[in-house]
């Protein structure tokens, strides 16, 4: 699917995502003008489906992440999909995730303090339908984040 001029115009944008496509090829080795044409056909296809800034959430004063391991009440045969609609509504979710195995979804919330985590954890989460387990985990410290792969 992808070629090597692809894969080489991917790695130089996932190391600096603010190049031009100009920029782009002439690091990779070939014409601005197909670096954009090749970059325009990889957003058609799927393969890019987005360019985003990166936000330090702690420097906006979000001090606090929490990770909520849930098991749901499967009884409900819509459980997964009633649950999963209300949860991306809560505006201090960042992320969903669902799985296979005695955890269904991973949700992770952010919070200015302490405080602010009880009251969306009382009034955001523990009002989310078909819940029958949560287990929370404080989050400490960010070791490894990244969504680039190696190209």
């Amino acid at each position: 699917m992808l070629e090597d001029a692809d894969r080489r115009l991917l790695r130089y944008w996932q190391a600096e995502p603010s190049l031009s496509p100009a920029e782009l090829g002439a690091r990779a080795g070939m014409s601005g003008a197909r670096a954009a044409r090749r970059i325009a056909r990889m957003q058609d296809l799927g393969v890019v489906q987005g360019v985003g800034a990166v936000i330090d959430w702690a420097a906006l004063g979000y001090t606090v992440e929490v990770s909520l391991r849930i098991t749901l009440d499967k009884t409900q045969g819509n459980a997964f999909d009633v649950f999963l609609a209300q949860a991306r509504d809560v505006p201090e979710v960042i992320e969903v995730q669902t799985f296979l195995g005695r955890v269904d979804v991973r949700l992770s919330i952010i919070a200015r303090d302490m405080a602010h985590y009880q009251q969306i954890y009382r009034s955001s989460i523990l009002t989310l339908p078909h819940i029958s387990e949560i287990e929370a985990l404080m989050h400490v410290a960010r070791i490894k984040t990244s969504e680039g792969l190696p190209l």
